[in-house]
């Protein structure tokens, strides 16, 4: 670090409390994000009671963790001002992750939980689930990441326009 943490002035960054408190909050949100795990899909859902759809899931997640509150869907949180664009190979846990599923970029949303896995609504008859970032039809999908800004959390973002 240089001199100030030679002299024992200056405290490393990893242990500081700010480091701590973004670590602390990516694992709450990953942690709320599992309770889900098995709840149905649902078109337009957005409760546990209902069932999710993709983006219900994440902007419920991001509004109970973190009192982040995203955008309804997930073209518009992949858009959302606030939100930081990280590269594949920079994924955090807590951090939304998009694919092309439906013929449009950031047309599917899912929060990733570490160790190439990501936590999601996936389709019609399905239940929230994990899943391989490395299967090849999610790795072929794939069409970016972002990343909240720990200092926006709590706040409502607009989308970007």
């Amino acid at each position: 670090m240089g001199l100030l943490s030679d002299r024992g002035l200056l405290k490393p960054i990893e242990n500081s409390a700010i480091v701590r408190s973004v670590r602390d909050t990516a694992s709450d949100l990953v942690m709320s994000a599992m309770n889900f795990l098995g709840v149905p899909y649902r078109l337009g859902g957005n409760s546990n009671d209902t069932g999710f759809d993709c983006s219900g899931f994440t902007r419920h997640i991001f509004e109970s963790s973190i009192g982040l509150v995203l955008p309804r869907r997930a073209d518009e949180q992949a858009q959302t001002a606030g939100l930081m664009s990280i590269r594949r190979d920079q994924l955090k846990p807590g951090d939304l992750v998009f694919f092309n599923t439906m013929r449009r970029t950031f047309s599917h949303v899912g929060i990733y939980v570490g160790d190439d896995k990501f936590i999601h609504a996936p389709r019609t008859g399905a239940l929230v689930r994990i899943d391989d970032l490395n299967q090849s039809y999610w790795s072929s999908r794939f069409t970016g990441a972002r990343r909240a800004d720990p200092v926006t959390a709590s706040t409502t973002l607009p989308p970007v326009r």
